[in-house]
Parts: structure tokens; sequence; C-alpha cells
């Protein structure tokens, strides 16, 4: 039908706008404030790069990407994920030369999922994101995670941990791959189709499956951590170090390993506690060599993804938003059709001084216009005409309190402003 929404998307109506503006200042301020630039990468991109980037046995890539060729056949996809556009921005706009690290983040990016809509997870969602390039000490990810609890508690969001876990390097990984597979070679036929492709491809992913069969099935299996080199497990080590030093309250959880196949070392997820289960908010990690991978210098790098529209829900079920600062603060009325050109000069100067103002554009009766004023919550309605226009002032009236006054014409804007103030 030409007027719904595809299924899986949700339209930002102007009276919700003020909500997403709020948290988007939130993220935008604690970027800034923590040396982290802009980045704004294309909605698609050719498909290869997350082909390669995501990995093939990812359930993005398998199952959930939008693709299709262009008119010059060409194999396009609307952006899965953030980072892989991140890092092809990166490399393309050769930031490896600047001084580095190099910190990017982006917001409010459109992410595209073909998969089962659910509550914070649309087929069409938006992701505030951070990436650190060129940062190899697990500093990276401690200052990541410090970013997101200041950000979440500013918003007002208790009861949160982060559990983090290191699934090693190409050095130790296929260690614990032999591991894995020795404890699931007599269990694999009773796990879902999708974990019996993966135990082949990448059995790293079987732990991240959520049939319960098969968690059921992984819940006693061999911990990574135990096969972890030892700078792999150093830098968890320092990692949890540097956790501890800032009384960020975390859990080790082996079971971690991200849906993404790019990440290396570091893994984590934020949690907020909601009824007997968490929830995971948003989650990240570090990824050294994906920058190599598609195509760029060996390039250390960490970063984490969270969806705008999950925050949301959780701020308006906990009554946590503001209220709607409305969209008017001063309505100019007319008394009648002579007044017309005033009442707009009048509300241009008010805009000129900042002040949010509106007038007339529907040939209301002065009743109807306060009517109207009412419902957008004017702070303010500045009556123009009558007997004050005859004398050269203007009424300002507190729609509040009822209170009225005259100002002068030459100055009225100037003082409506600073009464506002």
């Amino acid at each position: 039908m030409l007027t719904q929404a595809p299924k899986g998307t949700k339209d930002m109506l102007p009276q919700d706008a003020y909500q997403w503006q709020y948290v988007e200042a939130k993220m935008r301020d604690l970027a800034a404030r923590w040396g982290y630039r802009e980045v704004r990468t294309p909605v698609f991109e050719h498909t290869e790069l997350f082909q390669r980037g995501v990995g093939d046995t990812s359930d993005i890539v398998t199952k959930e990407m939008y693709t299709f060729l262009d008119k010059g056949e060409r194999s396009i996809t609307l952006k899965p994920e953030g980072t892989a556009g991140a890092v092809r921005a990166f490399i393309e706009g050769k930031l490896y030369n600047e001084a580095l690290p190099c910190k990017m983040y982006y917001l409010a990016a459109p992410i595209f999922r073909y998969e089962k809509p659910q509550a914070g997870r649309l087929r069409e969602h938006h992701q505030f994101g951070m990436e650190c390039f060129g940062g190899k000490e697990p500093t990276v990810e401690a200052e990541l995670i410090c970013a997101l609890f200041e950000l979440l508690g500013g918003l007002g969001l208790k009861n949160l941990s982060v559990h983090i876990n290191s699934i090693g390097c190409p050095e130790c990984r296929p260690r614990y791959h032999q591991k894995l597979k020795e404890y699931l070679g007599e269990r694999i036929s009773d796990m879902c189709p999708t974990c019996q492709e993966r135990f082949a491809k990448n059995p790293l992913r079987i732990l991240d499956c959520k049939e319960e069969k098969c968690k059921q099935i992984v819940k006693d299996a061999p911990s990574i951590l135990d096969c972890l080199c030892d700078d792999c497990a150093g830098h968890f080590e320092k990692l949890q170090t540097l956790l501890a030093a800032r009384n960020i309250p975390f859990a080790l959880d082996p079971r971690i390993v991200r849906g993404l196949d790019y990440y290396t070392k570091t893994v984590f997820e934020i949690i907020m506690q909601s009824g007997r289960e968490g929830l995971a908010l948003c989650g990240g990690g570090r990824y050294d060599k994906l920058v190599e991978e598609l195509g760029g210098p060996a390039t250390p790098a960490a970063g984490f993804g969270i969806g705008i529209e999950r925050i949301l829900i959780e701020l308006t079920s906990q009554g946590l938003l503001p209220e709607n600062p409305g969209i008017t603060d001063v309505y100019v009325a007319n008394l009648g059709a002579d007044m017309a050109v005033p009442a707009f000069t009048f509300t241009q100067a008010l805009r000129e001084k900042g002040v949010k103002a509106d007038c007339d554009v529907c040939g209301r009766s002065l009743k109807a216009q306060f009517k109207f004023a009412d419902k957008v919550n004017a702070k303010y309605v500045a009556i123009m005409g009558g007997d004050e226009y005859a004398r050269g002032t203007v009424k300002i009236r507190n729609m509040q309190t009822r209170e009225e006054v005259e100002f002068s014409l030459e100055t009225a804007a100037e003082e409506t402003a600073a009464l506002l103030k």
C-alpha cells in the first residue's frame, strides 16, 4: 500500500523528533569530548566490502543483507553495519597517513538487515558508533567502554555492566578451534543446520547460536580464555586492570563472540539487568586485521555500535526522556486580514532575535488563532491590531498567567525575546 511503510521500517514523526535530537545531542557531545570526529559513509557499498569484511559465516552476510544489481550490473548492498564502511573510508581517504590514532564516529547511520522485526531492531534501524584506528593497546577498548558507560549513565539508565571476552588472534585461535571441534564432534549432529555448517567454516560462531538446544550443548564447551597466547592473555589482563581502575563493573563471559567475523582479541557487550535476564544494549570489540584485509596497511583498530531505537525504547519505558520543549514560544495573532502583513513582519523580527515564533497562515478568526496557540503550547501570544496597534504598540499575553504587557512596535521583538530569557 502506498500509505503504509514497508514492513520493518518506522517513521520518525515530527512530534517525536525532539527525543531523537535529545539523544543525538548527548552522543555528539560525548564524541567531541573524547576526541572523535564525525564520518558519514554512503548508505550502500559494493557487496564485496561486506563479504570480505564482515565474513561469509556471519548471519548478516548469509541471511540478512539487502543486495541487488544496479543498472551497471554491479552488486550493491545496503549497509548492514557501520564498521566496514568506516574502514573503507579510512583506507580510501588515506587517513592512515595522518597522525594516529584516527578517531571517528557516525551518528543516526541507517542500517539495513532483512530479519524478523523486533523491538529496537527493525529492518531499517539507526546506529551510533565510535571507531578508533591506530591504537594497539587495550586502553582503546577501555576508553570505548568507559564512553558507553558515561553515555548510557548520563541518559539515566541504571544497572549496567559490561561482559567481556577475548576471542584470541590468528596465532592462538586455531588451537581453540581444534579443542572446540573435538568437544562438538559427537554432538554436532544434534545441533541446528546453521551450526552444522559453521562447524567446518568457523566453529567459534557456534557459540553465538540462539537456538535453545544448541545453547545447552555448548554451555559446557571449553573456554577460549584457556587457549590464549601470551600476547592475547596479557592484552586481556591489562584491559581488566584498566576497567577496574575506573570502577567499571564487568564480568568475564567466554560465550561472547559477537556476530561479525572480523573481531580479534577483545569483544564486549553492555548489559542492562532487566527482570530475570539481562538486555544487551550494544557491543563492540577489536578488529586488528580488518584494515589490512580490505586493502589498507596493517592497522590495529577497535570500535562499537549502538542502536538508537533500542535506547529510545528503554528511555521511554523508564520515563527518562525530557518533556517536549514545544515548537512555538510566541504566536503572533492578528485582529483581521488588514493586520496579516504587520503580524507576518513581526513574526520574522522575532525569529531574527532567536525566538521560535509563528503566525496564522490559514485565515483563522482571532478565537481560532488562540485555540491553535494553546495546541502548540505557545508561551506567549502577541496580539497585532486594535487600539494597541493604533498607539504604536503590540500586546503580549502570557498564556499561563494571562498577564499582559504592551511593548512599543519599535522595540517589541527585542523586549519579547528578553521575556523568554
